[in-house]
């Protein structure tokens, strides 16, 4: 992980090497953090963060989620943001907001412990570095919504993240693929998924998974190019028999997938839809697009 020179921590822009918590820390041992994933890219007229305020919005969410009240405002936490990057001079990279329960207390009940808050940025560049994703139907399904809120980011759900992308250590395939309760698909590790079929966008529902802000976007992006966009259960069956299938998410961007279970998808070529989503995207966030340059905040 290469550092940058500076992490924003309770208001104030420290050092990286200080930006530091205690080893009791309330969230370290039970998990309940919530965070964002956010990219900055370079643009013709600067460094330039994609859909920072909605991102943003789902912090608060998902603090609220948890009891956690965020000692900041939208607008601070923008600005705070903003001037980290113009601080570390990251034109190109990745911005992670961090909002848990702090040291002071221990047991379940964190009443009583301070909500700290952190931004960090760092460069990052592509996180599934393939032209297209060999991906496998992970032993774990994901977790059943009705043990959590499924739709908040929160940071101790990804412990079965990890427990899916542990397992294919050691095999051919680039990423996983859980199922929900009812065997259909519901979303990769880190990732919303998209199939093809017969022209139309198809995508599981909101329920199981995490509403993403990439998946907003690209759904938002099909309709406005008449692409058919639908939001239903997906068996896994029809999901290897469709035309093309890809992958969502900040970290991910559109990431093409090119077999399932070993089951290739459109002989393993990317399909027109899949291509025309993946280079439209790069140049939205890149702001080559103008029709979606209000989803910019540029780092002045």
């Amino acid at each position: 992980m290469q550092k940058t020179k500076e992490i924003w921590h309770n208001g104030s822009f420290l050092p990286w090497e200080e930006a530091k918590v205690h080893v009791l820390t309330h969230a370290l041992h039970y998990g309940d953090a919530v965070f964002e994933g956010i990219r900055v890219y370079e643009t013709a007229n600067g460094p330039a963060v994609f859909r920072l305020k909605e991102h943003l919005e789902r912090l608060y969410y998902s603090a609220s989620v948890l009891g956690m009240e965020i000692p900041y405002t939208l607008e601070q936490l923008t600005e705070a943001t903003v001037t980290l990057l113009s601080h570390c001079e990251l034109k190109h990279g990745y911005i992670r907001p961090l909002v848990f329960n702090g040291y002071g207390v221990m047991g379940l009940n964190p009443k009583g412990s301070p909500v700290d808050v952190i931004i960090a940025c760092w460069p990052w560049g592509k996180y599934l570095p393939h032209d297209m994703l060999d991906i496998k139907v992970s032993s774990y399904i994901r977790i059943h919504p009705r043990s959590t809120v499924a739709d908040a980011k929160i940071s101790g759900h990804y412990v079965n993240s990890i427990l899916a992308v542990r397992e294919l250590q050691g095999t051919k395939y680039h990423e996983a693929l859980f199922l929900d309760l009812d065997g259909n698909i519901a979303e990769g590790p880190g990732e919303n998924f998209f199939m093809v079929k017969d022209g139309s966008l198809i995508t599981p529902p909101l329920g199981t998974i995490l509403a993403g802000i990439t998946r907003g976007t690209i759904i938002q992006f099909a309709k406005r190019h008449n692409i058919p966009v639908v939001e239903r259960s997906i068996s896994l069956q029809e999901a290897q028999a469709a035309d093309e299938a890809f992958f969502t998410g900040t970290a991910a961007e559109v990431s093409p997938i090119r077999s399932i279970d070993d089951k290739e998808i459109n002989k393993g070529e990317l399909g027109p839809i899949s291509r025309k989503i993946r280079d439209s995207y790069a140049e939205m966030v890149q702001g080559r697009d103008p029709e979606f340059s209000h989803f910019l905040t540029l780092v002045k």
